[in-house]
């Protein structure tokens, strides 16, 4: 038997309009950080190659934590050029429930939430605690060695969510004029299915394809489209291009900027319910030298990537992330 124990540490700084304009007096802050730890211990008998482990995730941002956790296993076929994976996932979260500052009471001062009286989140607006949100999820692959050159993979995940799913930060207005905060079903079911197809075109070039289709019961429809050719230059130094396409349909509980009307049931005017399209395209570098990045034996790989982000609601965006292997 062969033991694997994986440690895994994520940084993101981000900044958003959604969290910036959350006070109207302009005492918020645009941006924030999200840290998300993981653990991974894997079993695998090394005369059939199955495997089976274990995972534990947390996550933490400014207006939420979460727990999660995993049981993972895998069966190669008597061949060895199939494999069949699942995995099965929990996350518990508590959402930190911010409102926007209107909609405070006002015989709080928006001024005093950030001083360490318990009363606010530290970023200028109250505190009214928080709500649980429950993910449970079942994940299965099978992939198949076609040829030398030609492999495919299919996969399929069943999602519910229960609990609070809804952003109080998220204001909705109404055509009557008034306004109000975000309101959302308590539960959710999700059933992505998907594909991916990589081809070997010669000793350096890897051309890898990727299709996913969405639907869930809140009336999103979706469609995703990938490829990525990553090209070898040297043994230890690789390019890789890449370009995802999107598009999705509306909820059935989004309007946009006074549309609602006060007597829907559910509301929201977050354009991630909205229908739209987008592309995602940039490059990532690759380096692996066998004397470790840098002479660091410790740190036997680094990928920088880069990409640009666009969206028809005229959201865009550009990512940068790094990615660090250890051993």
């Amino acid at each position: 038997m062969k033991n694997t124990l994986a440690v895994g540490l994520g940084f993101d700084y981000h900044t958003a309009a959604s969290q910036a304009y959350v006070s109207k007096t302009g005492a918020s802050s645009p941006s924030g950080t999200r840290i998300y730890p993981s653990l991974d211990w894997t079993v695998e008998n090394a005369k059939s190659g199955n495997t089976y482990g274990l995972g534990a995730y947390y996550s933490n941002e400014y207006n939420y934590k979460s727990l999660g956790g995993d049981f993972h296993f895998s069966q190669k076929t008597d061949d060895k050029n199939g494999e069949f994976s699942a995995k099965f996932q929990g996350y518990f979260d508590q959402v930190t429930l911010i409102y926007p500052s209107e909609f405070e009471p006002a015989s709080y001062s928006e001024t005093n939430y950030g001083n360490g009286n318990g009363y606010g989140d530290g970023g200028g607006h109250r505190n009214y605690g928080s709500s649980p949100r429950t993910t449970l999820s079942a994940s299965f692959s099978y992939s198949q060695m076609i040829n030398s050159r030609l492999q495919v993979m299919f996969l399929g995940d069943v999602v519910t969510q229960h609990g609070f799913l809804s952003l109080p930060f998220h204001r909705v207005y109404f055509n009557n004029g008034k306004d109000t905060i975000e309101r959302l079903p308590s539960s959710r079911f999700k059933l992505p299915v998907g594909a991916r197809l990589n081809y070997f075109l010669g000793d350096n070039i890897i051309i890898r394809t990727y299709y996913r289709y969405y639907a869930d019961n809140w009336g999103i429809r979706s469609n995703t489209a990938g490829i990525e050719v990553p090209y070898k230059i040297t043994p230890f130094f690789s390019i890789s291009p890449f370009y995802r396409f999107y598009n999705q349909s509306a909820s059935r509980y989004f309007a946009p900027y006074e549309e609602h009307a006060p007597t829907d049931e559910y509301f929201t005017s977050n354009y991630e319910y909205a229908k739209f399209e987008s592309s995602f395209y940039g490059v990532g570098f690759r380096i692996a030298p066998p004397n470790g990045v840098f002479g660091w034996q410790g740190l036997h790989e680094l990928e920088i990537r880069y990409g640009h982000y666009t969206q028809t609601t005229d959201l865009a965006s550009n990512v940068v992330s790094i990615s660090l292997g250890f051993k």
